[in-house]
Parts: C-alpha cells; sequence; structure tokens
C-alpha cells in the first residue's frame, strides 16, 4: 500500500496509457516503460494504480518491473553517470576513477546524491575502450580519466548548475 507520510502522486498523466495499453493482453512492460517516461522512474503509487487498471497483483506488477533492469524505482538526478567498469577501464585504473567519483559526490551506486544533481550507475561497458578508464555523463564521454580529472569534471558541471 501507497505510504501516507508522502504526497500523493499525480496519477493523471498515467491515465491515457491505462486506458490504451490496460486490456491489451502482454502489455505490462509497455505500460511500465511508458510510466517511466512520464515519472522519470516507477513509482509505487504507480505500480499499485497499473496493478489495478490491469487486474494483476501488486505483486506480479513489481515482479515484472524489478526483473529488468531498464526499470528505476527511484527518482534519478539531473545527470545521469555512466561509469564503465569493464575490462579495458579495469586494467587501466577504473576502480580509482570509480572512489573519485564515489567520495567526491558521497554516493553509491545506482544513488542519487542528495541535491538531486548526479545519480551514479556503474555499468558491464561503454563500448570507449580506446579511450579507458572512461565515464559517461548524459550525454557526453570522457575519457582518459584519471582520479582528479573525474573530479574535476565533477566539480565543473556542479558549478555551472551553481550559475
Amino acid at each position: 500500500m501507497p505510504d501516507s507520510t508522502t504526497p500523493a502522486l499525480d496519477l493523471t498523466p498515467l491515465e491515457p496509457v491505462l486506458d490504451e495499453y490496460a486490456a491489451v493482453p502482454g502489455s505490462l512492460i509497455t505500460i511500465l516503460q511508458k510510466t517511466q517516461e512520464l515519472y522519470g522512474y516507477l513509482p509505487m503509487d504507480a505500480l499499485y494504480r497499473i496493478a489495478e487498471a490491469t487486474g494483476s497483483s501488486p505483486a506480479q506488477v513489481l515482479g515484472t518491473a524489478s526483473f529488468y533492469s531498464q526499470f528505476r524505482f527511484k527518482p534519478m538526478g539531473k545527470h545521469l553517470i555512466l561509469l564503465c567498469k569493464g575490462t579495458a577501464c579495469h586494467v587501466n585504473g577504473a576502480d580509482a576513477i570509480t572512489l573519485a567519483v564515489m567520495n567526491e559526490l558521497d554516493v553509491a551506486n545506482g544513488d542519487t546524491t542528495e541535491d538531486g544533481l548526479f545519480s551514479l550507475s556503474l555499468v558491464a561497458c561503454l563500448g570507449c575502450c580506446s579511450l579507458a578508464p572512461v565515464m559517461m555523463i548524459d550525454e557526453r564521454t570522457y575519457g582518459r580519466l584519471t582520479p582528479d580529472k573525474a573530479r574535476q569534471i565533477l566539480r565543473d558541471i556542479r558549478k555551472e548548475e551553481q550559475a
């Protein structure tokens, strides 16, 4: 059941999605994808509403959503950091970059900074092996990183956001 201590989520934007797909067999993943597009993540209130509209149990909806890594259950930060942990990055110092980023932002993998500015996600490979170690922030790729360079990139973005 949704938490009564948090403000109610406006489910109005979700209704057209449910009107279109709720009665369509096999459409749960599509509904979840469209819900995440609307809210940026899958809020629990929305999952309960999806269960009600589709005639599924909340456990079925949550089980489906949690099975696929594309779905998020927490709001994302304004900037998504993808930090490569692939082989080329690993042998070129990705662990040191990871520690630098986590310490600079005081954030763990899969979490968002307190100010909502950054979310961190460690990924298997970004396909930029010749630039190892590498991270992407939003659509921009940063390669040949050092811990100091990674920290400076984050500080520069934070400074731009404050301006």
